[in-house]
């Protein structure tokens, strides 16, 4: 329109009296036609009712529109371009919260156009209430689930259960990840791709261009598996296109629909190289002097083997951009779990996942359901709780032959104390079997260098989801034996069977893990046990909440000649607003049996015997649409043969689309007769985000138990698509009983990053 104004005022200055005439005229008409044209636009489009589904079978179809190159929109966030008129529109949504089955109570629009280099996706999120959307961050890779977003999945390869997911909100804000057996979400996957929106009075638009390189297609397969889904967080609504029912997880698409006609795309060579150069500069307070400069380059390189098959090459990976390992302090008596942090590990990481639900979830408040996993990618790097350079690896991860495949071999450097250099190595194959799969998996080496080790195991993974009509059934079960020259052979098994449905849902988890079970390149805590977990859940959506729960969780570790070592048993109940307000309420029966003594954080002592006690706790989380966002635990009052109190206050203040601070304190007191412990943990994270590209990262760690102090702070810029600055500060120190800081380590690093695709 703005086009046709300038184009209308530049005649009417040069047309002469008889031209200007004419060209009042012209304008007079034009105006009429515009402010119609206006009037008529001026509000959100009706749409016809939506037809009567029977969700059960229902699997809708969109198509993908080809056009030129040079029709391509403007990723721009405006959807203005006349490209957009030849897609045909996708707009039949309905909500899975809280009125499953429902129209969605404000319209989406959605389509999709491509050209043989990018896949082009616009989406218009109508809003009757633009004002009350919730859009607070523009960080890159967030977690935009307490956002107004729209978001995609796209299975090239009609596989119904690996999809690559791109999300949006209102500010532009971005995320990408890999979703892997309708389960694992795995947003450490990044790629190369572009995205912006717009809000106006009428809600807000998102345009994505995403590159066909980015994604594994098969040129024998045209159409392909999509799902598109919006948040309306103020409502608490969640809509989707297809595979509508409350039982339904975000990243499932087992029943998602279609989108058809992609044809005669260019996937290129299939060849990404990543260049680094990171310069270093260190300081060692304690030793005056004693400073460290350092230049080092590194570089990975991807390469599409075939569509669904890619390898890689990394040589000397750098780390620096991997945000602090969270602080724990340890009241148990077996060692605590620190998740992986790296994304070079993590992009592959529902690749080497072995044994199914029985390793990630766990229904115990004290103990890890990782206990008796074959590989922890975070063993490679690390040696006797030491970091350990990588020299250089290799990786192949995707599908061949209709098997999905993943194989991890690391060079790591010695440690400098008399330990040779180590290769570590893992390979993980599985093949589907309908909804299901089965496979095994192998690793091989030890980071310590002290013994050789290996671990074989295989796994079936059950899923069936249509056991009863809309319902789902899972079952996973493992067989696994190490081989060590230290420690001898063992084994450990698992199972379990899960049904994740409303209202009556549950699951259960039986584990077994050999005394001499031993993966070098796992984690195993506890061995020589049979563990049982489980849960019972009744959700009713119908008396006015979005949600009413009442259930019962159990845990229970007997020896292996079946004497009951650990109970933890609990009931609880529940509720969740309209408006997303949590309160939950537990009480716990728990027993302990303490074979020998210890030291709770290290200070407090616990004789060995038999322990009972009893506790309560509350548990609230408020809705994460409003710009504060609170989450409280309260544990109270015994612990073995005393008191104990806890709190675990999580924040989130979104300030602006600026700026986000996330404190987190947990203060814990426990008093028993060998003596009392204060425990006091602070992590502070806040964001700084000056645009979607480019962000400031900053965390800070202390704990009263060991006095230390970490502070990082990250800055990063994507200053093009694939070309990145990223520059760190490092500070280390500790913090005495007396208020004093007595530094440690300081370490800068700017870095220069470069991605070449072919």
């Amino acid at each position: 329109m703005s086009k046709l104004r300038l184009a209308l005022q530049t005649s009417a200055r040069r047309g002469c009296a008889l031209g200007y005439a004419v060209n009042r005229a012209a304008i007079g008409t034009a105006a009429i036609l515009l402010l119609a044209t206006q009037a008529a636009s001026a509000q959100i489009p009706e749409t016809a009712p939506h037809p009567p589904r029977d969700f059960n079978t229902y699997i809708p179809t969109g198509k993908a529109t080809r056009i030129d190159p040079t029709e391509a929109p403007t990723i721009d966030g405006d959807l203005s371009d006349p490209a957009w008129a030849k897609a045909q529109p996708i707009d039949e949504f309905y909500q899975l919260d809280p009125g499953t089955g429902q129209p969605g109570t404000e319209q989406t629009v959605a389509r999709f156009i491509y050209d043989s280099n990018n896949l082009y996706v616009s989406i218009f999120a109508y809003d009757r209430e633009p004002d009350l959307q919730v859009a607070t961050t523009q960080t890159r890779d967030a977690m935009l689930g307490v956002e107004d977003t729209v978001r995609i999945y796209l299975d090239p390869l009609n596989t119904r259960r690996n999809s690559y997911y791109f999300e949006m909100n209102a500010l532009g804000a971005r995320v990408e990840a890999l979703i892997q057996n309708n389960n694992d979400y795995i947003k450490e996957w990044n790629t190369i791709w572009t995205g912006r929106a717009m809000r106006n009075e009428f809600g807000f638009s998102v345009e994505m261009a995403i590159p066909f390189r980015d994604l594994a297609t098969d040129p024998t397969k045209p159409d392909w598996v999509l799902e598109i889904s919006r948040n309306i967080r103020r409502k608490g609504e969640r809509l989707r296109w297809s595979s509508i029912s409350a039982a339904t997880q975000f990243s499932d698409i087992s029943r998602s629909g279609t989108l058809t006609g992609i044809t005669g795309i260019d996937n290129g060579l299939g060849l990404d190289v990543q260049l680094y150069g990171a310069m270093r500069y260190s300081f060692d307070w304690p030793k005056p002097g004693h400073e460290t400069k350092s230049f080092r380059p590194s570089g990975n390189a991807y390469y599409k083997i075939t569509p669904l098959l890619t390898g890689t090459l990394t040589v000397n990976p750098d780390f620096s951009d991997a945000p602090l390992d969270l602080r724990q302090v340890n009241t148990t008596r077996f060692s605590l779990f620190t998740p992986e942090t790296r994304n070079f590990f993590l992009q592959d990481v529902a690749t080497f996942e072995f044994g199914g639900r029985g390793f990630t979830t766990g229904f115990n408040y004290n103990y890890s359901a990782d206990n008796g996993q074959a590989f922890f990618s975070r063993n490679i790097g690390i040696a006797n709780g030491l970091p350990v350079s990588i020299i250089g690896g290799g990786k192949f991860s995707g599908e061949y032959a209709g098997f999905s495949v993943g194989a991890l071999s690391a060079v790591t450097n010695g440690t400098g104390l008399n330990q040779r250099s180590q290769v570590l190595s893992v390979a993980r194959v599985t093949r589907d079997i309908g909804e299901s799969k089965a496979g095994f998996i192998v690793t091989n080496g030890d980071p310590t260098g002290v013994s050789e080790n290996t671990v074989a195991g295989i796994d079936y993974q059950y899923r069936d989801s249509n056991f009863f009509p809309g319902k789902i059934l899972l079952a996973d079960t493992y067989y696994q034996r190490s081989f060590s020259n230290t420690e001898g052979q063992d084994d450990s098994w698992g199972l379990a069977l899960t049904y994740p449905n409303e209202r009556l849902g549950g699951e259960v988890h039986i584990k077994q893990i050999g005394r001499n079970f031993s993966p070098a390149l796992g984690f195993a805590n506890r061995t020589g046990i049979r563990q049982y977990d489980g849960r019972v859940l009744y959700r009713n959506r119908d008396l006015g909440w979005r949600w009413l729960d009442f259930g019962t969780l159990f845990y229970a570790v007997t020896s292996l000649d079946n004497h009951l070592e650990s109970r933890e048993n609990a009931i609880y109940a529940g509720i969740s607003t309209r408006r997303t307000d949590e309160f939950v309420f537990r009480l716990f029966d728990n027993f302990e049996h303490v074979p020998a003594p210890f030291r709770i954080a290290g200070k407090v002592p616990v004789p060995a015997g038999r322990y009972d006690w009893n506790n309560f706790s509350f548990y609230y989380r408020g809705s994460e649409g409003r710009p504060y966002y609170i989450r409280a635990d309260f544990y109270c009052c015994s612990f073995y043969n005393g008191d104990y109190f806890k709190i675990d206050l999580i924040t989130d203040w979104r300030a602006n689309r600026y700026l986000q601070f996330s404190p987190h304190y947990t203060y814990t007191y426990i008093s028993l007769p060998g003596g009392l412990v204060n425990i006091h943990l602070l992590l502070w994270d806040t964001q700084v985000n000056f645009t979607p590209d480019m962000q400031v990262a900053v965390q800070a760690q202390f704990d009263n138990i060991s006095e230390k102090f970490q502070l990082s702070l990250r800055y990063r810029w994507e200053y093009e698509p694939g070309q990145e600055l990223f520059a760190s500060f490092g500070q280390t120190g500790n913090i005495p009983g007396e208020p004093t800081f007595v530094p440690q380590t300081s370490q800068v690093i700017v870095r220069l990053g470069h991605t070449f695709r072919f």
